[in-house]
């Protein structure tokens, strides 16, 4: 064997485990290990999967707040329909299904709306509506008798442990949606 030969055999086998060594140590970087980092963001999905304030936030990242609906101008609604023409959706665009029992949303008030316990499933949403009416696989209510959303606020979306899952804001400042 030649001594070109045995060289480029060495070089291609330190490079094959260079390669080996990298695609190894990837998920480590990417989870914010090793690099000293202590706050990684998750730019395909705008979802924080790093630590913050020493608290892990690897919440479900498949919840999230979709659309808002407030209506303006309906506190002289004295039957309260219009209250449930004011809704925060929150969906699944996960594949699995996922119990909402003990998640919360709230509003800059401190009105808080915690979820029952919800299953709900892969690629799916439900309308949370301020007003009253019979719970579905669609639409769940908060039974009340007064507007929550104002129409400059902003809707937090909390799991059953306190972490924030997402935010959505509108009014004043514009609208502005923030995902974990």
């Amino acid at each position: 064997m030649s001594a070109s030969l045995t060289t480029r055999r060495a070089l291609a086998a330190v490079l094959a485990a260079g390669a080996l060594i990298g695609a190894a140590a990837m998920p480590a970087a990417a989870d914010g290990h090793g690099h000293g980092r202590d706050h990684v963001r998750d730019h395909d999905h705008g979802r924080d999967n790093g630590r913050d304030n020493g608290r892990d936030h690897r919440a479900p990242s498949s919840i999230a707040i979709g659309e808002v609906q407030n209506e303006d101008g309906m506190r002289g609604d004295r039957f309260g329909r219009a209250l449930n023409r004011e809704w925060v959706e929150v969906k699944n665009t996960g594949r699995h299904a996922v119990n909402l029992r003990g998640y919360t949303l709230t509003d800059e008030q401190g009105n808080r709306y915690r979820f029952p316990d919800f299953r709900l499933d892969g690629r799916s949403s439900v309308k949370v509506h301020t007003g009253q009416g019979r719970n579905t696989r669609h639409d769940l209510y908060q039974d009340r008798r007064r507007q929550v959303w104002d129409d400059s606020d902003t809707a937090t979306l909390r799991d059953d442990r306190g972490n924030i899952i997402d935010t959505e804001s509108w009014g004043r400042r514009g609208h502005h949606h923030r995902n974990g």
